[in-house]
């Protein structure tokens, strides 16, 4: 079940205190809508009842789908109680077939959701995102630093999203680009996730093809 606790937070805006509601932990089997209100944001937003204004909260949250046998845990901090986190790795272990991940912070959280839900290895899809900056440095493109995100599969093809200009941008890479990554990825051990909760991101995509 959904675990959820108060705590304080700070407006934004006036810098008033208020007490609100997070969530240590959410199951969404039990609880249906809970995909949806990560998806859009709206389980980590807070209204201030004094003006108004909608604020963004970070903290550490467990996200387990246990119908797709998947636990991603948000850790704005990349901090966690390690024993808690050995332990609820053993009993996904004990299940068979889990996919667990770390987040550090809500954009990747959403993505790894993204990705998964796509049925696409997310070690791959990393290996794609190496591909396209590579890409942009070599064309001096402005943005090659900017951060990049899987956003949905249209057919055979694969769509991300960046910001430029102020704004959300784009991007198409056919599917062959994706399966050239699966045979990257079994060719070399090395760039296997591993057991346990391991973050699968850029940057340990760089400690690992280094």
């Amino acid at each position: 079940m959904s675990v959820v606790k108060q705590a304080l937070a700070r407006c934004s805006r006036c810098r008033h205190e208020h007490e609100i509601t997070i969530y240590k932990s959410i199951n969404t089997a039990e609880d249906a809508d809970m995909e949806t209100r990560v998806l859009n944001g709206s389980l980590f937003m807070w209204t201030c009842p004094d003006c108004g204004c909608k604020n963004l909260v970070s903290y550490e949250c467990l996200y387990h789908d246990p119908a797709r046998k998947r636990m991603l845990w948000l850790l704005p901090r990349d901090k966690a109680d390690t024993a808690e986190m050995d332990a609820i790795a053993r009993h996904a272990r004990s299940l068979g077939g889990y996919t667990l991940r770390i987040c550090p912070d809500l954009g990747s959280l959403i993505e790894k959701i993204l990705i998964l839900n796509a049925g696409l290895n997310d070690v791959a899809i990393e290996i794609c995102k190496y591909v396209i900056r590579g890409e942009w440095a070599q064309q001096a493109q402005g943005h090659a630093d900017a951060p990049l995100h899987f956003h949905h599969l249209e057919q055979d093809q694969l769509v991300f999203s960046y910001p430029s200009n102020g704004q959300m941008a784009s991007l198409t890479l056919g599917k062959n680009v994706y399966e050239d990554a699966l045979g990257i990825l079994s060719r070399n051990p090395s760039l296997q996730s591993g057991e346990g909760f391991r973050r699968v991101d850029a940057d340990w995509l760089a400690t690992v093809i280094a």
